[in-house]
């Protein structure tokens, strides 16, 4: 079952040779370790290269774009989707420069949170009642946003090196962008990110890096891509809007926000990320990162979400320089699975640093009016304007203040923790009438967090092989998930009589050893299993037994900082390695041993799935994982040694999950196991909260589940599974 959901190609190659000195308990020798890439460097957002493989066909990309989309949401917190109610927008102060006029806005994206921005519109020669085109416009990272002020030296500069002809484009850029794209006949939003200009009511840096808001996937960019949602909500809603013409252009942290938006929502018909999609750094703001956002992905892949639709980018002498090289390529390949390479497109002005200089916003000028048909001549040029003074751009003043209820930071985590227990309360609540929204909320999220990408296949290659004492007899080796370049030491013990009905397969939180004594031999729990005819499985998952480098095990982790969106951010957390090393280990010899059962005949044998020792977590989420809804032919027995995700405290756990606590903890998370035979031991400690979930969802999909506070020993995994 897992082979089809998670792995579809399987080689199984156990080229194996007798030695005597062989011992089930250890592949290599003692200073020796496997040959495993997650002992290696791991990736950062600064990285000089972020790889990805685009697939092969259109059908592939079709099942990598949905899952990266998915893959999107729940990093940002955004899935299920927050609730979205009409926009009542306060837009005042217009301000009148004869070809076009700007007026200050501000509308509540969620209820005490507010978007603030200046809105430009053309003005015709004559009333007219045609729709114009919409464009949304993040500021990005520039000092005070939508307010920047480059100053006099700074736009001398710029006028010096011809990125700019006119000196007050060269002082205010961002305003000049507005004004020309007013003036070829759009209505534009330039909107502020959260922290900057009239949006102070948060912090912009901070605010988010505690262990609670990464449980609960509290981040500022899910944030910032749901005002950006809301943005368009209210450009949608101005009667003067072409819904069918909606494009969105920002640079930098603007173009961050710009892909999002656009690989998020299919309201945008063009887009225009400027400096910032490429191969290279991905994004240095916390506003740009969050916990899974970019596991086995990058900028690119978020950027093609967009596809067919028409997308160009710009490039600068910063790490967009190699755009034109590494990435359009990749892009054009994706657009052309649609026949429509053409409408992808990428510039990069060398000559010029980190910018969305009047050179590159020609570009765009031209980009927009071809392919919203503004019916401009080419080529396009931007003409002189007269800015509007920083201070008199702001939204609030004395007679429009600052809503009253706009919320603080910690009024604002409190109300997102009251949404997302609120959401899973529904979910739970509803699951009395069926369990289909359950598992597709709650079942979507796991394949993310627990999971991460799927992969092509694994292989499973031998070491070595003997006799085991009392009979039996014993394999080892290393399995890998395809291109990964993980070795995942397994042991494999087999019945004198040859592979039976069944497969025990055992992990414990000190790895392959815990199921034998100091001479190698099984301890008699396991040899009473082989007795009774069972092969009996087991593996050193991420940084357990030989996977670690001293056998001991590993209390505290490296994530590079307080923000751990910066680690978990491009890596997966070492307790998705863990259980992700469980499924590759499992389904590689099931697949092995089905095909030895009845006489070489093959069928699907039952697996038995154990975790001791600390490793109970892992199984049990690994089942969950696996199910999809579907009791399986073996029982689960998990010992979870009291462990809650809700008593983590610190950053460094390797047992912190992201995300774990918005989809209901422990509980919520196992509950996906259900229908499957579950025995969770080792409960006492673990608060009700996290377990509720878990029996409301077996009672409902009427599994059989059994909850002991006491631990679960050796010889009890034993009798469980002797007595089914």
């Amino acid at each position: 079952m897992l082979g089809r959901i998670v792995f579809s190609v399987v080689v199984v190659s156990l080229m194996v040779v007798d030695i005597e000195a062989a011992r089930p308990d250890r592949l290599f020798a003692e200073g020796e370790f496997p040959a495993d890439s997650r002992f290696g460097a791991s990736r950062n957002l600064r990285d000089k290269y972020h790889p990805w493989v685009v697939p092969k066909t259109l059908k592939e990309w079709n099942a990598e774009s949905a899952r990266v989309r998915r893959q999107l949401k729940v990093a940002t917190g955004l899935w299920p989707a927050w609730p979205r109610g009409p926009i009542q927008a306060v837009i005042h102060s217009r301000v009148d420069r004869g070809d076009y006029t700007v007026e200050k806005v501000y509308f509540s994206s969620l209820a005490g949170h507010y978007v603030t921005g200046s809105l430009y519109r053309p003005k015709a020669d004559r009333p007219t009642s045609k729709r114009r085109p919409g464009i949304l416009c993040p500021h990005g990272h520039w000092p005070e946003g939508r307010f920047y002020d480059a100053g006099t030296d700074k736009a001398a500069e710029q006028l010096k090196r011809g990125a700019e002809m006119f000196e007050a484009g060269a002082r205010y850029p961002l305003q000049a962008r507005m004004v020309q794209l007013a003036r070829m006949g759009c209505v534009v939003f330039h909107y502020d990110m959260v922290g900057y200009a009239d949006s102070r009511a948060l912090p912009h840096r901070s605010g988010f890096g505690d262990v609670g808001a990464v449980l609960r996937l509290q981040n500022l960019m899910g944030l910032q891509t749901f005002n950006s949602i809301r943005a368009l909500d209210f450009l949608e809603s101005l009667p003067d809007v072409d819904r069918k013409r909606i494009a969105v252009t920002g640079a930098s942290g603007g173009g961050t926000q710009t892909f999002m938006l656009c690989a998020l929502d299919t309201r945008p018909s063009v887009a225009f990320p400027a400096v910032m999609v490429s191969t290279g750094m991905q994004g240095g703001c916390v506003c740009e990162n969050c916990c899974f956002l970019r596991t086995g992905i990058n900028n690119i892949t978020i950027a093609a979400l967009f596809a067919p639709r028409p997308m160009a980018l710009s490039g600068a002498n910063d790490w967009t320089i190699d755009i034109e090289t590494k990435g359009l390529p990749e892009l054009k390949a994706v657009y052309g699975f649609y026949g429509k390479a053409d409408l992808i497109d990428a510039k990069c002005y060398p000559r010029f640093g980190h910018n969305y200089n009047q050179v590159s916003r020609e570009l765009m000028y031209s980009w927009m009016n071809r392919h919203l048909k503004l019916g401009g001549k080419e080529p396009i040029r931007e003409r002189d304007f007269k800015p509007i003074v920083p201070g008199d751009l702001k939204v609030f003043d004395v007679e429009h203040p600052q809503p009253r209820d706009a919320m603080t930071l910690e009024q604002y985590r409190v109300f997102q923790t009251r949404l997302i227990e609120g959401q899973y309360a529904k979910l739970l609540s509803g699951a009395r009438k069926g369990l289909k929204e359950y598992r597709r909320v709650v079942g979507s999220a796991a394949r993310v967090l627990l999971a991460g990408t799927p992969s092509t296949g694994y292989s499973a290659s031998g070491i070595a092989r003997g006799k085991l004492s009392g009979g039996g007899t014993f394999e080892t080796g290393t399995v890998t998930r395809t291109g990964l370049g993980h070795a995942i030491p397994w042991t494999l013990l087999t019945p004198a009589k040859g592979p039976g009905p069944s497969l025990v397969a055992w992990f414990d939180g000190l790895g392959k050893a815990a199921l034998f004594d100091e001479q190698g031999k099984p301890i008699p729990a396991v040899r009473r299993l082989l007795d009774a005819g069972h092969s009996v499985l087991s593996a050193d998952v991420y940084l357990t037994g030989e996977l670690t480098r001293d056998g001991k095990p590993v209390t505290r982790v490296d994530t590079h900082g307080s923000f751990v969106g910066y680690t978990y951010g491009y890596n997966l957390p070492p307790l998705t390695h863990r259980i992700r090393d469980v499924l590759t280990v499992v389904s590689a010899f099931t697949t092995k041993l089905s095909a030895a059962v009845n006489g070489g005949q093959g069928g699907r044998i039952g697996v038995h799935l154990v975790g001791t020792g600390g490793a109970g977590t892992w199984v049990v989420l690994a089942r969950a994982v696996m199910s999809r809804g579907r009791a399986s032919r073996g029982v689960t027995i998990a010992d979870v040694g009291g462990f809650s995700f809700s008593k983590i405290t610190r950053r460094d756990d390797p047992m912190l999950l992201p995300g774990a606590l918005k989809y209901g903890g422990l509980g919520g998370l196992a509950a996906l196991a259900a229908p499957s035979v579950l025995v969770l031991g080792g409960t006492e400690g673990v608060p009700k909260s996290e377990l509720s979930p878990l029996r409301r969802i077996y009672d409902v999909a009427d599994g059989e589940l059994s909850i002991k506070a006491g631990s679960i020993s050796a010889d009890s995994v034993a009798f469980m599974i002797l007595g089914r």
